[in-house]
C-alpha cells in the first residue's frame, strides 16, 4: 500500500468545495508511468505542484474504493497480463473526472512481466 500526496490542485478543489463555491468532481482514473525515478533510479521527490505524470504510459478507470477509516479513502486498480507488459512502473497518478491530477506518487521501479497481474492500492488521507 502506497501513501501518496494530494496535489495543490486537489487541495484547491477541496478548499473551494468546503466554501460552497465548487462541487467536487469524482475521482475516476488512475494513470501509470515510468518517469518517477531519476537517472540513478532514485524516486523523484513529490512537491505537490505536479499537474501530470512525468511520463504517463496508461490511464484507466479506477476499479473500486473503500473507506478503512472515516478519514481514509483507498483507491484500488489493477493491471492485467497484457497491460504494460515488460515495463518498469515508477509513478502513479489519480485523476478526477475533469482530467486533473489530484493525487501523485513516485516509487522505486516495479517491473511487470507479461504473465503477471498487478494490483495497486493508494490511500487518500484526510
Amino acid at each position: 500500500m502506497a501513501e501518496a500526496m494530494l496535489t495543490e490542485k486537489g487541495r484547491e478543489k477541496l478548499c473551494k468545495a468546503h466554501a460552497g463555491d465548487l462541487l467536487l468532481p469524482k475521482i475516476k482514473y488512475i494513470a501509470y508511468g515510468d518517469g518517477g525515478v531519476d537517472e540513478n533510479d532514485i524516486p523523484i521527490p513529490i512537491t505537490g505542484k505536479e499537474t501530470a505524470l512525468r511520463k504517463e504510459l496508461l490511464r484507466i478507470e479506477i476499479d473500486s474504493h473503500t473507506y478503512p477509516k472515516p478519514t481514509i479513502c483507498e483507491y484500488q486498480s489493477g493491471l492485467g497480463k497484457d497491460d504494460l507488459a515488460n515495463i518498469y512502473i515508477s509513478e502513479l497518478g489519480i485523476f478526477d473526472e475533469d482530467g486533473e491530477l489530484i493525487i501523485y506518487k513516485t516509487f522505486l521501479k516495479k517491473g511487470k512481466d507479461d504473465d503477471m497481474l498487478f494490483d495497486f492500492l493508494l490511500q487518500e488521507i484526510f
